[in-house]
């Protein structure tokens, strides 16, 4: 008998090597500019929100086409603070949002994104950030692709995003089912 394996509901999954997590921020071309000069950002005001879904980052960006978020770049954190933000809610805001498929469809799983306020913000700018690279050249070479009916040329470009392992209290403290 044939048996599903399903992806669980809230798993957060994440590109990453032994020592970073990389997350994406939406942003305009100035602020892009500057950080991809500095490999930081420069006064972040509100709530700063980061993707670990690179398909999510699309959709959220409008494939780079919404203003203010016209520039989708990949930033890379230490561990130490990806599961720093998880642990603080507070300044950190999480939220469970439908993963998308590459044409931006609703999926039936979720994605997490992280809302940095405050400290968590402060620590991210000034510990956390190893490297900041522009995706936004890949991310509209894949958006032209599926224009024209190339998606297995597509798919080829998103980056793996496997399970991130978390601790059972951690999985528990951010709500993941999996």
């Amino acid at each position: 008998m044939f048996e599903e394996k399903r992806v669980p509901d809230r798993q957060v999954r994440a590109a990453r090597t032994e020592t970073t997590v990389r997350v994406y921020q939406a942003c305009s071309p100035a602020v892009a500019d500057a950080a991809l000069e500095n490999q930081t950002f420069a006064g972040l005001e509100g709530t700063t929100w980061l993707d670990l879904s690179f398909r999510w980052a699309a959709y959220g960006s409008g494939n780079g086409s919404k203003p203010g978020h016209e520039r989708i770049l990949a930033v890379d954190l230490t561990r130490d603070g990806f599961e720093w933000a998880l642990a603080h809610p507070g300044p950190v805001l999480l939220r469970w949002e439908a993963e998308r498929d590459l044409d931006h469809t609703a999926l039936n799983f979720e994605a997490l994104r992280l809302g940095l306020t405050g400290e968590a913000a402060g620590h991210y700018t000034g510990d956390w950030i190893t490297a900041i690279t522009d995706v936004t050249p890949v991310i509209r070479d894949i958006a032209g692709l599926l224009a024209t009916d190339q998606l297995h040329k597509a798919v080829r470009l998103v980056p793996h995003e496997p399970p991130y392992p978390l601790g059972e209290d951690l999985a528990k403290a951010v709500g993941a089912t999996g």
